[in-house]
């Protein structure tokens, strides 16, 4: 089983426009990488340790590509020393898995190709990052594409607006998918889509492209739309990674919330398609978020513990 963390090397998702003075950081596009290589050092050793297998790493402008280094951010990591750190990973029994969201609610990291959304330019340039991520990771399992939240409600602070619908974004999801395909990889993607397009995603999704839908409450009614979607997605026969956070602050977020998603979706999904868990803090690899980090590893390690104990 897959006991995942998501962890960002990159983290110019939320917004297309810098920080203003006195907001909370993370949530702004920074035209310098912000990431702390000890940290990620102590949260990687401390993952293995603690029995998870799979870091999941956003790479979004964190890395200077040699198909696009035009979009890279001031201090991003050369493709070589990202070889170094995939050969490393996997050293502490950690499998890396890239992931790039091309959603249009977050790229903000594709610099000027995020204004350029459905044009030949933008075709060209994801087919281009696709390929060549999937040669930096020696083909991995799996390359995770994001396309979470693009909806106006998502975009109402940004600058740019876009959001693709119908056939367009249908269109431009397939492309994505089938280039990660193309490379000998299988898609992956938050499954979001399907809460407000359900018979339109069980018509039109391939059932090769791998699904995460994401819930981060402590409620696990099936009357949630949220918690539904894991025995929608069963029912249709979707292999699943389910998704869970230790966020907080949130009136929408529990930080007990992957330990309910274990043994709630253990119950529900059948092993032969429920694939593991991942879990998120959403928040950049810096030393001031070190403790939520390292609360995220220990939620699943209990998470893990207890659901080895049921067994």
């Amino acid at each position: 089983m897959i006991w995942a963390n998501l962890l960002h090397l990159s983290t110019n998702m939320w917004m297309d426009y810098e920080r203003p003075r006195g907001a909370e950081d993370r949530s702004y596009y920074d035209p310098s990488l912000r990431f702390d290589k000890g940290l990620w050092d102590d949260v990687t050793s401390r993952m293995a340790e603690a029995g998870l297998n799979m870091v999941v790493i956003d790479l979004g402008d964190g890395v200077k590509y040699d198909s696009h280094p035009e979009i890279a951010v001031k201090g991003a990591w050369s493709p070589n020393r990202l070889r170094r750190e995939v050969d490393r990973l996997r050293k502490l029994g950690l499998e890396p898995i890239p992931k790039l969201n091309f959603s249009a609610c977050h790229d903000a990291w594709l610099g000027p190709y995020s204004r350029m959304v459905s044009t030949e330019a933008y075709y060209a340039v994801c087919k281009d990052l696709i390929h060549e991520v999937a040669a930096l990771f020696d083909r991995p399992r799996f390359f995770h594409l994001g396309m979470d939240e693009e909806t106006p409600q998502h975009q109402r602070r940004h600058h740019y607006m876009v959001v693709r619908q119908g056939d367009l974004w249908w269109h431009d999801f397939l492309f994505l998918a089938k280039q990660v395909k193309a490379a000998g990889v299988r898609p992956w993607i938050w499954s979001d889509y399907v809460w407000h397009h359900a018979d339109e995603f069980f018509a039109r999704m391939p059932k090769y492209v791998l699904q995460s839908n994401w819930y981060y409450d402590r409620s696990f009614s099936k009357k949630i739309r949220y918690v539904e979607a894991y025995l929608d997605l069963e029912k249709h026969g979707y292999d699943q990674i389910p998704t869970g956070s230790n966020l907080a602050g949130y009136d929408w977020a529990s930080p007990d919330n992957f330990e309910r998603t274990v043994p709630w979706c253990t119950r529900h999904i059948p092993p032969k398609r429920l694939f593991g868990f991942l879990q998120t803090t959403w928040r950049p690899t810096i030393p001031r978020h070190r403790q939520s980090h390292l609360d995220a590893i220990e939620r699943v390690a209990r998470a893990k513990a207890k659901l080895e104990r049921r067994r």
